[in-house]
């Protein structure tokens, strides 16, 4: 899939580039084109190398947290809800260990770690499935759960807000905690009413309405801020977490007899390892981006929907945003070319931008997630899967175009 839409980016390009030169006498738009190809190249290493120091970072204090013990607590504060959401699994099934794994890993953004853990899991519910073709109900639920992308720390899209300039790249922490939310919440009823599940049960209960009383006490406590309130509440609560996270780790491990910087140090190693990694599909995605932009072909596709937004009485800015939630159930190194291209295009610190990084971090790329998790057990049949997977993406990106004008006017 994601080959035809690479290419497509290219046809499409050079046939508005023809079309352009011979029906509008236009010959300089292959300048743009090559332009643009050595432009977004060139922004792709920019990119990489702000991104190896933040990466190597990052995954520095992640070791950290995984050698204190404090992703097998998240697993352990997690079991109870999943036991009563899965509950063909077997209390102290290994899947149930490697469920909670996976969501505690997501949780703080280990994302290196969340996928094989995620695997593991999708492996040991397969040993529970009596159809080997056909997706249970456990794994599905499990699936849907990992597409709506629940995240505490979106320190990724910190970083690329960070190396294209944000004054502040954590503005975007409230916006995004509330869009993941609203897909996660989504995606949990979705599957809960196909599958008949007994959300009423008081465990159940209890984790649901203790986080709806959390996000309804930070949305009361939000209520009636301007704009600019908004985005510095957004931007203060967002650094006091990343560093009281960081001081939560250092002191933790600290308690418990950790050798912090060995720890750092090693975790550390895999940083610009992971940072050279995505160079590749980095300029793949923007070189094609880059080009379909200057053919003009992405300004006309956005047209129609300002058109339609403007007869419908909308206001059109969300509009310059919209190519990030297009592609995102499709591709995530194309989804994060388009935000770092709008980033690009129109200032980091721009409507569109602010709103694209919140696409971003309110889903995960559903279709790969699907591919990778099912393939990896021969999962044919997906029954109602890809169906709440992509509801619970409709709701993250509707509820991110919401927030963004509530908190960013």
């Amino acid at each position: 899939m994601l080959n035809g839409i690479w290419l497509g980016f290219f046809l499409a390009a050079f046939a508005a580039a023809l079309w352009q030169w011979l029906g509008h006498n236009d010959p300089e738009v292959f300048s743009r084109l090559v332009t643009a190809l050595f432009d977004m190249a060139e922004l792709s290493v920019e990119i990489v190398l702000v991104l190896a120091g933040t990466m190597t970072l990052w995954l520095g204090f992640l070791a950290i947290a995984e050698k204190a013990g404090l992703v097998d607590v998240l697993a352990r504060l997690l079991d109870p809800l999943f036991r009563r959401l899965m509950p063909e699994v077997p209390s102290g099934h290994p899947a149930m260990g490697h469920i909670t794994m996976n969501f505690a890993a997501n949780v703080l953004g280990l994302d290196n770690a969340a996928t094989p853990i995620g695997i593991k899991a999708m492996h040991s519910l397969q040993e529970l499935n009596p159809s080997k073709d056909t997706a249970s109900n456990a794994q599905i639920l499990f699936l849907v759960l990992n597409t709506s992308s629940l995240t505490l720390l979106p320190v990724t899209i910190f970083m690329y807000r960070a190396q294209q300039g944000a004054a502040e790249p954590t503005a975007v922490f409230l916006p995004i905690l509330l869009a993941t939310s609203a897909s996660s919440l989504v995606g949990l009823l979705t599957v809960s009413l196909v599958q008949r599940l007994k959300l009423w049960h008081p465990v159940v209960l209890a984790y649901l309405v203790g986080g709806a009383a959390a996000l309804g006490l930070l949305l009361t406590t939000l209520a009636g801020m301007s704009a600019q309130a908004l985005e510095a509440t957004s931007t203060l609560v967002g650094n006091l977490t990343l560093f009281g996270i960081v001081v939560g780790f250092l002191a933790i491990a600290a308690l418990r007899r950790v050798n912090v910087y060995d720890a750092f140090v090693e975790g550390a190693r895999e940083g610009l390892q992971v940072a050279l990694s995505l160079l590749p599909y980095l300029v793949a995605m923007l070189v094609a981006v880059g080009v379909l932009r200057a053919s003009g072909v992405l300004e006309a596709g956005l047209d129609g929907f300002r058109w339609l937004a403007d007869a419908l009485g909308w206001d059109t800015r969300f509009v310059d945003a919209l190519p990030t939630a297009f592609i995102k159930p499709l591709s995530g190194s194309g989804a994060r070319a388009m935000m770092i291209e709008t980033m690009d295009n129109f200032g980091v610190d721009s409507f569109p931008a602010l709103m694209a990084a919140t696409m971003q971090g309110s889903t995960e790329t559903t279709f790969y997630v699907l591919a990778v998790y099912f393939g990896a057990v021969g999962i044919r049949r997906i029954r109602h899967g890809l169906a709440c997977a992509l509801l619970a993406d409709l709701a993250g990106i509707v509820t991110a175009i919401g927030v963004c004008y509530w908190f960013f006017g």
